[in-house]
């Protein structure tokens, strides 16, 4: 194992927008070896995990990391998410950085305020339906349409790829009893909620603070990747779950295990969907939707982790 060079600078974080999106790690040792990140299998075959090039590793059941290896993906601003199979569970996660007191006070003040707050997830109905929310409607309101709303989507789309579709019901604790549709779509949304989680944090807010959803540890990380769910994840998951459940090719390849086709396809979808690019921008105009003003950062704060960068968080730079 070989250290950083002395005489040399820090690497230079790469912007999120500039990165591939994810990758599931499962049954080997993270190291740092000849200055590189690395996956070590038992029998010792090297995988070279390119950390800097990365939003965020999926840390999976047979993963270990040593203390060099999280160090270097703090410098390349890498989240790590330890997750259960599949990603289902969320045992813990670390970034470097994480939430500005500027910016997580800001966030803060805009869910205590009832009107700003509706205000806010007035803003994510829009953008997520592309029309305006019904007007004089309470936030507990919203939310229940929106559940209707989704339901029916689910449903709609279950049709389309002739699955037989007995509702989103899926135990954490027992991924095996899920159906295969419920096990493709709990992939697909880890997928997508690892990625938001790393842009939130990016952007120097807290993921904890949500908006229509609250009480979990990831509420806000729910409230953006819902803005995204419906045109990336989810229609991967009905259609290599339509495919594997009808024993047909997809793509002209047979579906072999469907959990990991869905991997595969959010990560392109991800890419082809510049999403990246739009995750960022997307919390600054809902939050903005708010309208109390943006407080100025404190002369103690921690500075941007980029140069020449105009404001605290355009698309894709960690503030």
């Amino acid at each position: 194992m070989t250290g950083v060079l002395r005489g040399l600078p820090p690497p230079r974080p790469i912007p999120i927008k500039e990165r591939a999106s994810i990758l599931f790690l499962e049954k080997g040792r993270l190291d740092v070896l000849d200055g590189a990140f690395v996956l070590v299998d038992e029998i010792g075959v090297r995988v070279h995990i390119p950390v800097g090039g990365v939003v965020c590793l999926m840390l999976e059941p047979g993963t270990r990391i040593s203390h060099a290896a999280v160090a270097l993906a703090a410098r390349a601003g890498t989240l790590l998410i330890w997750v259960g199979e599949a990603g289902v569970r969320l045992y813990a996660a670390g970034q470097p950085g994480g939430a500005r007191a500027d910016r997580l006070l800001y966030q803060a003040r805009l869910a205590l305020d009832d009107e700003a707050r509706l205000r806010v997830v007035r803003r994510m109905y829009a953008l997520r339906f592309g029309e305006e929310a019904p007007t004089r409607r309470s936030i507990d309101q919203l939310r229940g349409i929106e559940g209707a709303r989704v339901r029916e989507m689910y449903k709609i789309m279950a049709a389309q790829h002739g699955i037989v579709w007995r509702g989103r019901d899926y135990d954490p604790s027992n991924w095996n009893g899920a159906d295969t549709v419920n096990r493709c779509l709990s992939a697909a949304t880890s997928s997508l909620y690892g990625i938001t989680e790393a842009a939130v944090l990016a952007a120097g807010y807290a993921p904890a603070i949500g908006f229509l959803h609250t009480g979990k540890p990831q509420s806000f990380v729910y409230d953006i990747a819902d803005l995204f769910k419906f045109e990336t994840v989810v229609p991967v998951a009905f259609r290599v779950a339509g495919a594997a459940q009808a024993n047909r090719p997809l793509d002209g390849r047979p579906v072999s295990d469907p959990v990991s086709e869905v991997r595969r396809r959010c990560r392109d979808v991800f890419r082809q969907s510049q999403i990246l690019v739009r995750l960022i921008p997307s919390i600054e105009d809902v939050l903005a939707a708010g309208g109390l003003p943006i407080p100025e950062a404190s002369p103690e704060a921690m500075p941007v982790a980029f140069e020449k960068v105009e404001k605290l968080s355009d698309d894709g730079h960690r503030g």
